[in-house]
């Protein structure tokens, strides 16, 4: 709940001091009835003694994002329009339970979000069409990075839970469907998959050895990255610290894919492509329960 109070706080002083275009009034009134909807299901999830069952959490979280489709945040560059709606929909859902997952460590999601948000600012910043991305992506950083330091404390500990970590993860996807990336070369799209790549790596590097171990990939374990280097004998000081670095790495790297020619972007990813693979073969020789 903090760090929606201090979104929509931040949001709020934005719009007192800065003339916003109808359109990006209209997109963030979708983030916040949205993101109303995945608070209500993020305490309830939070309150509730086992948590909902994913199934419920999924089907509950199409609402929402139907609700940006509405208010007009969605994927413009697929065709035909019931497909681009259908990928609209998996993309929110899957990036809102990606943050949720990967946030088993202190200061890693909340970190990570920060990151992430200012590289859509980064890339959103050029644009004058859905300058919405600009808002939403400070106010979701300055909100983190104000949240960060009672995460990380010890005296004065604040929890993120699921009603944190989902809502970070609703304000992401919304926020990464709002940039152009493709002026320059059409493999510019999946600069959003490299700013959210930490999160998005961590969740199907899990469900695959979840899945190598014949559990259901959608229960819980410690198959994590970041528990996987802990059991390694790397400090949790560490874990973040590494994590951050390669969050702003990744960060600037879909930046660079958005203005380089199609072939530079082409190595770039093949690169990146190439380096997780390396990574999940290391981290699969880590023995955890």
């Amino acid at each position: 709940m903090a760090i929606a109070a201090s979104f929509v706080g931040g949001l709020t002083v934005i719009r007192l001091f800065t003339h916003l275009p109808t359109g990006t009034l209209r997109s963030l009134r979708g983030i916040f009835f949205g993101s109303f909807i995945i608070i209500v299901l993020g305490l309830f999830d939070d309150i509730k003694h086992k948590g909902l069952k994913f199934q419920s959490k999924f089907l509950i979280q199409t609402l929402p994002s139907v609700l940006l489709i509405i208010y007009g945040i969605q994927m413009k560059f697929i065709q035909p329009e019931w497909f681009a709606i259908l990928v609209t929909i998996i993309w929110i859902v899957g990036v809102t339970n990606a943050m949720n997952i990967i946030d088993i460590m202190d200061g890693l999601s909340s970190g990570i979000a920060v990151i992430a948000a200012l590289g859509f600012f980064l890339i959103g910043l050029p644009s004058e069409e859905e300058i919405f991305v600009n808002f939403a992506s400070i106010a979701l950083a300055g909100a983190c990075l104000g949240f960060l330091p009672y995460n990380l404390s010890k005296k004065y500990k604040i929890f993120m839970g699921d009603t944190g970590s989902l809502f970070i993860g609703f304000i992401l996807a919304a926020t990464s469907l709002g940039t152009r990336y493709t002026d320059i070369n059409s493999l510019g799209l999946f600069a959003p998959i490299l700013i959210l790549a930490i999160p998005i790596y961590d969740t199907f590097l899990v469900m695959y050895f979840r899945w190598k171990k014949g559990i259901n990939p959608f229960m819980g374990s410690k198959d994590h990255f970041a528990l996987r280097l802990e059991k390694k004998g790397l400090p949790r000081k560490k874990i973040l610290l590494y994590t951050y670095i390669a969050g702003i790495v990744l960060s600037f790297i879909s930046f660079i894919v958005t203005i380089v020619n199609i072939y530079s972007a082409v190595i770039v990813y093949a690169f990146t492509i190439f380096v997780a693979f390396v990574i999940a073969k290391i981290l699969s020789r880590v023995h955890v329960e």
